[in-house]
């Protein structure tokens, strides 16, 4: 059996690099392991960590087309953070002008959820634990 240890990182490929790196690093609170330019392929991949450990690759590349995250199709969903306080991380992300969904209960854990978007309309996820 194939022994995984854990999820490395999860690569974003963005539309606009300064607009998704400040979403993710001023709005979301990563912080910036490393950036770096390939001139090669005219793109950046900015490494980001939450709380020390590293979970993003951030790309750029010259005209991304875009994929459809709406209505729901094959492939990855959306991503999910974890949060201590849903109510203080709702409040945070609208005063940054990010709009949010109405709160859900998971009908299974009774845990408290809601949904937003990134810069490119990515689905993320703010579960509450």
């Amino acid at each position: 059996m194939l022994q995984l240890a854990a999820v490395h990182h999860i690569a974003i490929i963005c539309s606009d690099y300064d607009v998704s790196k400040r979403f993710y690093t001023d709005v979301l609170g990563f912080s910036v392991l490393g950036e770096y330019y390939r001139a090669e392929r005219q793109s950046y991949k900015l490494d980001l960590a939450l709380n020390g450990q590293y979970l993003i690759e951030l790309f750029s590349f010259p005209n991304p087309p875009k994929r459809p995250s709406r209505p729901e199709s094959a492939g990855l969903r959306h991503l999910a953070f974890a949060v201590t306080d849903l109510d203080v991380a709702i409040a945070h992300l609208n005063e940054q002008g990010v709009l949010t969904e109405p709160i859900r209960v998971d009908q299974h854990t009774n845990r408290r959820f809601t949904f937003f978007a990134d810069p490119d309309d990515l689905p993320l996820e703010l579960y509450e634990l």
